[in-house]
């Protein structure tokens, strides 16, 4: 039987069963401390007692806050859309799926999130340079099957004696006597005459920074807001676009369009160097980045070094990107906006005029103090409401209440189907659909959410162009407009040789939807 007096006694010393976990002490029994038998029902108020000391203390012995606790048990009196401002993956580690295991284990996941000594980590070369890493590296520069670099090594080369080049890799890491190869320099048309310039690296540079980016990338990770949905791991355009659509309809209409200048050519590179520092402290790790920023350009008889930016088209550079913006995620953040960004591109959307005035300050601010430069042609503010003040964003326009396919990807598009149903192309009609369909298909499954009036429109060119072709074929001039070709080929025809039908596809998917 308890009395009261030992109910009092143990209430006393109900608060000295936790000690800190990183000790190794385990948490002692009410019965060990005070030399008693074993109650099989301990009463009530000792239960209490240790369950209101529980909420009291966190995981280590560390004290908690309680009226934070109870605030976030509580229901929130905001948006139920608002963004998610925790970070990605610190919660256990099932939600590291994506990473290395054979590098990223169950200890170093837990001590990624327990947090180590001074936020830095060692010794990383050494996982590296494991064939293991290796090879993985390569089977992911291998899928992308991109072109070689100045030494005019392709991938299929590379393949043939894959396993002399990993182990020569691995050593030439380990010694030290590993050196990044210039870039080769490349043009890509941007739209509107327009350019942008692209370094390739060679294969093996590009396996040993696939390599460093598998090790690192966890540990910026652990770090990075959910606001951002660029190059990061099981995020992509479509979850960006979702929560700008969630947004807008939480009544944050008001948007400050910002676009960075230039943003991986102008990234100032001590500091870039400066943030990873932060929390790499491995010297090899480190001097391999600096290898990779400070690559000469190499572009037919031309050679320079740039003294600014990461390389676009390297594979370390889109988390090198990253890393250099959470800082504006983090700032915005810490002044209660709500922003999304998917790598350079950011939109920050406000529920007044005022606000987003006020916003587009503070982002301006962060820019020129961080030296980053603002488009001033491509950055305003508006109530995307509005016909005329919307804003583009991956692709889509956002104006007057809806969803629209942004005029640059409509252009984008039918220039690709120009090219694929040119009237001197000599292959067969059922060809030439299977190929148009591809596109017509990938198109569809990421502008599906535009509105419905835009897939009738691409329909009727897809058809004229065809039919524009079927005249070259039997060498009638022409450009397939006529009521007798109509006539001659009706939409029917293209149907049955199985013309994938924008317009049909937006009526399927909404059907399955209601």
């Amino acid at each position: 039987m308890v009395t009261v007096g030992r109910i009092q006694s143990l209430h006393s010393t109900a608060t000295a069963l936790w000690v800190a976990e990183d000790t190794g002490v385990r948490r002692r029994t009410l019965q060990e401390m005070q030399g008693h038998a074993p109650c099989r029902r301990p009463c009530w108020g000792v239960r209490e007692t240790v369950r209101q000391h529980n909420r009291t203390r966190g995981k280590g012995g560390r004290k908690v806050d309680v009226k934070r606790s109870q605030m976030s048990d509580s229901v929130s009196q905001g948006p139920s859309v608002s963004p998610r401002e925790t970070k990605q993956g610190s919660s256990s580690p099932t939600s590291w799926t994506w990473v290395d295991r054979s590098v990223w284990t169950d200890r170093m996941l837990a001590a990624l999130d327990n947090g180590v000594k001074g936020n830095q980590w060692f010794s990383l070369i050494d996982k590296v340079r494991r064939p293991d890493t290796l090879h993985k590296a390569w089977q992911a520069v291998r899928s992308k099957r991109g072109a070689g670099g100045v030494d005019g090594q392709s991938v299929a080369r590379f393949a043939a004696h894959e396993q002399t080049y990993l182990r020569e890799l691995a050593e030439a890491l380990a010694t030290g006597d590993y050196r990044a190869q210039a870039l080769r320099h490349v043009e890509i048309a941007k739209g509107a005459g327009q350019t942008r310039a692209l370094g390739i690296p060679t294969i093996k540079d590009r396996i040993v920074q696939q390599a460093v980016k598998q090790v690192i990338e966890p540990i910026f990770e652990h770090e990075f807001l959910a606001t951002s949905y660029g190059f990061r791991p099981g995020r992509g355009c479509k979850d960006a676009l979702r929560e700008v659509d969630a947004l807008l309809k939480a009544g944050y209409t008001h948007a400050v369009d910002a676009d960075l200048q230039g943003y991986f050519d102008s990234i100032p590179r001590e500091r870039l160097m400066a943030r990873v520092e932060q929390r790499i402290s491995d010297g090899q790790v480190l001097g391999l980045i600096r290898q990779w920023l400070d690559q000469d350009i190499v572009s037919e008889m031309a050679r320079w070094t740039p003294t600014s930016g990461t390389p676009q088209g390297a594979v370390i550079s889109p988390l090198l990107g990253n890393i250099y913006l959470h800082e504006l995620d983090v700032y915005l953040r810490d002044h209660g906006y709500r922003m999304v960004r998917y790598a350079d591109d950011f939109v920050v959307l406000c529920q007044s005029a005022h606000e987003a005035s006020h916003a587009l300050d503070v982002v301006r601010q962060w820019v020129e103090a961080n030296g980053l430069r603002l488009h001033p042609d491509k950055t305003h503010v508006g109530d995307c409401r509005q016909t005329g003040q919307g804003f583009d964003f991956l692709g889509y326009r956002f104006e007057a209440g809806r969803r629209w396919v942004r005029p640059k990807s409509l252009t984008a598009l039918k220039d690709t189907l120009r090219n694929k149903t040119r009237r001197t192309r000599g292959d067969s009609i059922e060809r030439i659909i299977a190929d148009v369909n591809a596109t017509l298909r990938g198109w569809f499954n990421y502008f599906r959410h535009a509105h419905r009036w835009i897939f009738a429109r691409i329909d009727s060119f897809v058809r004229r162009r065809l039919r524009a072709l079927l005249r070259k074929q039997q060498k009638r001039p022409g450009f397939g407009q006529c009521y007798a070709d109509h006539r001659r080929w009706p939409n029917k025809y293209f149907a049955d040789a199985g013309l994938f039908t924008l317009n049909e596809a937006w009526h399927r998917a909404r059907q399955s939807r209601c």
